[in-house]
């Protein structure tokens, strides 16, 4: 039976692209219910569609919703006839090989990606039969965080398609009683508002949303295809100035502190403003706007100091002065006047920072660093490991540091690891027309401290989670868990030691023993709320450490998210499915990440496996021929020294191969040099080889018979030696960078010209987000938008941000990877080259741009050089390449040596089967 691919849109839907566009009445979406249950501010959340099929054929219906970023996946199941099929959560390295060889087979993958700012993306799909129906049940967990005062619960509701019965069921309970309630966000206007009930009974709240199809469509972005938009639920608890709210429960407690009536401690703040270059545009006239208005905040009692920085370090004053009116309105001048320029210092203008602050240690004060910037250290010192090590000795826990990330250009496990490590937090901004908000929004998180060096201790409990916090802030508050020993309330006695203003210890401690909680909450509720927040806090943890110790904190946050089924960066979900279909493998990304590729297989009509429409012919494939050798004399256009091709590809419904032109000489260069104008790099990158089923198609390899061009790659090493280099015949695709678990991929097509380079480059994150480069210019698109860039302000689509630098770079960032492309132009003729900035933080990347730099050993000089590369010594001669990962090439000397010498893998591994 005929199978035909329908997306199913549900919660938090993007809708994919079906072969044939069903009738209305085709399949149904007859109920989707999502219930929230808060309990002591951590939510349980099941989200529940049920569709049938109305069609007298299977359909493949896949399920996409938006979940929060801060949540952990608990739960999977999907219910077919009378059939139960759980997802399981499995290590990565458990289930990677499942994902790979579904991915190989050119079947579907599920993925949790993330999407914006807060969510994340589920998504899995199934095949339901003819008259059949199919109910999925996805369950997540996430504790409520505190900020400016209030919880937020975000739920995101995309049907895209009008559903009959809908239906939004929250219910919090709170022990210490619930103060207000209330709903925002684009679903509580307009006639949705009347499909909106909010009930509130002291330590209980209830908020019911279930809209008629008719309301479906009356919100901002609502239509003829049902919602789009949130719900935003926003609570507060009763407070008092004690203790706080502590419930325990077979064994384990949770303690929430967030006094609120206590005396602002004045701070000390010091701004630390990247701007350079990259700043320029939008980005440096956001952040000028977001710096008036917190410095109209600062209190007369603070004190604060301004740096601007790019090569150099530009002082407002050289000390911290008080927030008075006088000096306020000239910082302010000095703030409208900060231009973009230069390059990026960061350690030095940091480091002038902490000095600031440790010169002016004011008693019964709390000082706070505060530091902006949008991209790398390019000048000074630009080691990372370095410049955290400085930073770190410079601040000495004395106070917190806070990283404030602009952007995707910005290396943001850098700025994360490095306000760890000194007790803050980094947070990234958007490059959106909100981006002055988001800074504003993120200082007064911090503007008003209550109580310094703060130690919660619990006497008679074990296993704590953070238990020593350096600064507490109005409006935040602070949560611990634990185990109580041999579960004895009696002798469990909780108390909080901290600084108060005027440097005045304050005790925060229970006259009475603590009461259980045993009735009011659920068995193995509290354990769970621990074991989540113990999670956590280890992933933080491991990235501060190296060696055993990540490992062993990595071993105990994987052996507990297993333990409680929780898909975390280190877990993975196998989604099993009935007998015949694809096993599905569900990651949660890291901040930053893009999704993975997901690739379908196509049955009948133009294309074949593996085909894009819209796409070029591509070359011939290769596959190995020991009969031929890699020295770049052996083949015609198209073909690789040492390999045969592959049957030509499908274009246009007919297959053919390609003609290429004459190549005679090009040079690429992988470069990791540190010292030059770009920045950390690597070098360029390809795919592997699909052999393509051709079922009825006769096919005719037609071989040019021109000479092929020699393409020369550049490898740097670890060390100032010699770099190697190594020779490429044949027109090609190449990978340039290839990151399947992140559904990221680079290509570069090989120019004609030579001592030429790419004549295009592709890049894609996800199903349906690409971006086209040629000398000319560069091309964005998501779905069918397309959008052309002629003008140096970025351009943000999805998980994509592009950057045009004049006409010679584009910068490209894909969540946590960063790519620059540069023009150059050689006897009129112009031509690409990738430069890698920053790899994707997973380690599973593939490609040339992911090589590591050459580790070699000179075993013999006389009467002719060989080498020692890779255990295997080999002969080498003194050559020249170009390096064009520089804005102004330069001819550097080099070792010359085969690919098999160079490369990780064959080289047929190395070569895209399309752009």
């Amino acid at each position: 039976m005929r199978r035909t691919v329908v997306p199913l849109p549900l919660f938090g839907l993007l809708l994919a692209v079906a072969a044939a566009q069903p009738n209305k009445d085709d399949w149904d979406i007859y109920s989707f219910h999502i219930n929230s249950t808060v309990t002591s501010r951590y939510a349980t959340t099941v989200i529940t569609s049920r569709v049938a099929n109305r069609m007298d054929e299977s359909k493949e219906i896949e399920f996409h919703v938006q979940i929060p970023k801060n949540a952990f996946i608990s739960k999977f199941r999907m219910f077919i006839d009378g059939q139960v099929y759980d997802g399981v959560v499995k290590t990565k390295e458990q289930a990677q090989q499942q994902y790979t060889d579904a991915v190989s087979r050119g079947q579907s993958a599920g993925i949790v990606s993330s999407v914006g700012r807060t969510m994340e993306e589920f998504k899995t799909s199934v095949n339901v039969a003819a008259h059949k129906k199919v109910t999925f049940e996805l369950t997540y967990e996430e504790l409520l965080k505190r900020t400016h005062g209030k919880y937020e619960m975000q739920i995101h509701a995309r049907p895209m398609k009008l559903v009959k019965d809908f239906k939004v069921d929250v219910h919090i309970y709170e022990k210490a009683g619930i103060s207000f309630i209330d709903v925002k966000g684009g679903l509580s206007t307009k006639a949705l508002a009347n499909a909106i009930t909010k009930t509130h009974q002291d330590k209980q709240a209830w908020v019911n949303f279930s809209p008629t199809e008719d309301q479906q469509k009356s919100c901002d972005s609502c239509g003829e295809e049902g919602m789009n938009g949130d719900l935003v639920i926003v609570y507060d608890v009763n407070r008092d100035n004690g203790l706080g709210d502590i419930k325990t429960s077979a064994g384990y407690f949770v303690h929430h502190f967030a006094p609120s009536d206590l005396p602002r401690i004045s701070k000390n703040v010091v701004f630390v403003i990247d701007q350079s270059g990259s700043m320029h545009g939008k980005k440096m006239e956001q952040t000028r706007t977001a710096l008036l208005h917190i410095l109209n905040d600062l209190a007369e009692d603070d004190f604060f100091g301004l740096i601007s920085f790019d090569a150099e370090i530009i002082h407002w004053k050289r000390e911290l002065v008080q927030a008075t009116s006088a000096n306020l309105e000239i910082a302010k001048v000095f703030a409208r006047n900060i231009r973009d320029r230069g390059s990026t210092d960061i350690n030095a203008a940091v480091l002038e920072g902490a000095r600031m602050l440790n010169a002016h240690p004011r008693e019964g004060s709390a000082s706070i660093l505060i530091l902006l910037t949008d991209g790398d250290p390019t000048s000074g010192v630009t080691n990372l490991e370095t410049i955290q090590s400085n930073v770190k000795q410079a601040i000495a826990d004395k106070f917190p540091l806070y990283c404030l990330g602009f952007g995707f250009d910005v290396n943001f496990e850098f700025l994360e690891k490095m306000s760890l490590q000194n007790n803050g937090v980094a947070r990234r901004i958007y490059q959106d027309s909100d981006a002055d908000l988001q800074l504003k929004g993120f200082y007064e998180e911090v503007a008003t401290p209550l109580l310094t060096d703060v130690t919660m201790i619990y006497v008679g409990g074990a296993n704590l989670t953070q238990t020593n916090f350096s600064q507490y802030y109005n409006g935040s508050e602070i949560v611990v868990a634990g185990e109580i020993i041999d579960n004895n309330i009696e002798t469990f006695i909780p108390q909080v030691v901290a600084i108060s203003t005027e440097r005045r210890v304050k005790t925060f401690n229970t006259n009475t023993s603590v009461d259980s909680s045993t009735g009011t909450v659920a068995d193995g509720f509290l354990q769970r709320v621990w074991a989540y927040l113990t999670v956590k806090q280890l992933l933080e943890k491991q990235l501060l450490l190296s060696g055993s110790d990540k490992e062993k904190v990595k071993q105990e946050a994987l052996e507990l998210s297993l333990k409680y089924s929780f898909v975390t960066p280190l877990t993975s979900m196998v989604v099993t499915k009935p007998e015949g279909e694809n096993t599905e493998v569900l990651h949660k990304p890291k901040e930053g990440e893009a999704p993975q590729l997901q690739l379908h297989r196509h049955v009948g009509g133009v294309g074949g496996v593996g085909s894009v429409a819209g796409l070029r012919p591509l070359p011939p494939i290769m596959h190995s021929d020991p009969s031929l050798t890699d020295t770049g004399r052996v083949g015609g256009v198209g073909s690789v020294a040492g390999l045969r091709p592959l049957p030509p590809i499908m274009h246009s419904g007919k297959w053919h191969p390609l003609q290429g032109p004459s190549f005679t000489g090009s040079t690429y260069v992988l470069d990791y040099d540190e010292s030059d104008d770009i920045g950390v790099h690597s070098a360029p990158i390809v795919d592997h080889a699909y052999d393509l089923p051709v079922d009825d198609v006769e096919l005719e390899a037609v071989m040019p018979t021109s000479v092929s061009v020699t393409h020369r790659f550049l490898l740097k090493t670890k060390n100032l030696s010699l770099p190697l280099c190594f020779e490429i015949s044949g027109a090609m695709i190449l990978k340039l960078l290839h990151h399947p678990s992140k559904e990221l991929y680079v290509n570069g097509e090989l120019d004609s010209e030579t001592n030429g380079g790419f004549s295009k480059i592709f890049i894609h994150a996800g199903s349906d987000q690409h971006i086209e480069v040629d000398p000319n210019g560069c091309n964005v698109r998501r779905g069918q938008t397309a959008t052309q860039l002629t003008t140096n302000d970025p351009v943000t689509t999805g998980s994509i941000t592009v950057t045009r630098h004049g006409n010679n770079k584009f910068s490209i960032a894909v969540e946590d990877m960063r790519l620059v492309i540069l023009v150059h132009e050689k006897d009129g003729n112009k031509f690409l080259w990738p430069v890698l900035l920053q790899k994707p933080s997973a380690n599973n990347t593939d490609g040339v741009l992911a090589l590591e730099p050459a580790d070699y050993e000179e075993v013999e000089s006389s009467p002719s050089t060989k080498l020692r590369i890779k255990g295997r010594v080999t002969d080498v001669t003194r050559s020249t390449a170009a390096d064009y990962s520089i804005v102004k090439p330069v001819l550097l000397d080099c070792w010359l040596t085969s690919s098999v010498d160079v490369l990780d893998k064959p080289l047929n591994d190395y070569i895209a089967p399309q752009l």
